[in-house]
């Protein structure tokens, strides 16, 4: 990575974002200790155990959220870093909040009480959604750390109700896929996940699905969204001259002040600085 890239987007994280994302940062670029990672992700717990208060910057009300639990494992599984004690508060959050036919709802009314994005104003918050199940399931698989939840009924519940999805639908685009690809990747039901992988490969290959123009405006997915990474099971199906125009790409589309953009429409300017200093981290991490 050239230095002027760093320097930038150093100078745009100590300038904007908030104390979970510069240590984020810390961590791979300056040496970071994982404990001060986990330490500024538990500022987000609640007393529940589950995580809220802004963690899902478009959600800004002090409730936990499903959504923001799986901020908090995705956190936890870019450092390498499961923590024991915050894996037994999620656990004890989602024994409390799924649902009884199994999964987890895409978002929770009492988010609507505060500033929150269009699409939070949930009516109904009494319906599984496999975003944000697929994920947290595959998430609590993937960590070794705590196990002994997994034969629970709750924890059961929701990986029939997986399954149903798998078997009775197919992925729709990246907000779905992303949760499909996870669980299966994570299930220890290797042999059965095998059947299901072919539905993933459809929806990846649907034109346009894998967004091959690196200038594309609005809420789309591009190759380095899908394949951030060469061990991202989209990897596959992007070749590798696309992956370098994107690359390349991504680089002149970091802004003047050092941060790297959003693509959607924030709620408010603070929020938007907020993702804009998670994106920044997770674009570095790519370039």
């Amino acid at each position: 990575m050239d230095n002027g890239i760093l320097e930038r987007a150093k100078t745009f994280i100590y300038n904007n974002a908030r104390l979970l994302d510069r240590r984020r940062y810390e961590y791979f670029f300056e040496n970071g200790s994982k404990e001060a990672v986990l330490e500024a992700l538990r500022a987000y717990r609640n007393p529940d155990g589950g995580f809220g208060n802004a963690l899902e910057a478009d959600i800004r009300g002090p409730h936990s959220h499903p959504q923001a639990v799986e901020m908090a494992l995705a956190v936890m599984d870019e450092i390498d870093g499961f923590d024991p004690d915050l894996i037994d508060g999620i656990v004890r959050y989602l024994r409390a909040v799924t649902l009884p036919e199994g999964g987890l709802p895409f978002g929770l009314r009492s988010a609507v009480g505060y500033p929150h994005a269009p699409w939070w104003a949930v009516e109904r918050d009494d319906e599984p959604s496999i975003n944000p199940t697929g994920r947290i399931i595959g998430l609590l698989y993937k960590q070794k750390i705590k196990t002994d939840f997994i034969g629970e009924a709750w924890f059961q519940r929701s990986v029939a109700y997986i399954w149903r999805v798998l078997e009775r639908e197919k992925p729709q685009g990246y907000l779905d896929a992303v949760h499909w690809i996870t669980f299966l990747q994570y299930t220890p039901e290797q042999e059965r996940a095998k059947a299901y992988w072919c539905k993933v490969d459809e929806c990846l290959l649907r034109p346009g699905m894998i967004v091959l123009d690196p200038d594309a405006e609005g809420y789309v997915q591009k190759v380095l969204d899908w394949a951030p990474d060469k061990d991202s099971y989209a990897r596959r199906f992007v070749p590798d001259a696309e992956i370098r125009g994107h690359l390349r790409a991504l680089v002149e589309q970091q802004r003047e002040d050092g941060g790297w953009p959003i693509n959607w429409e924030s709620v408010s300017p603070g929020a938007e600085l907020e993702w804009r200093g998670w994106i920044t981290v997770e674009r570095l991490g790519v370039i």
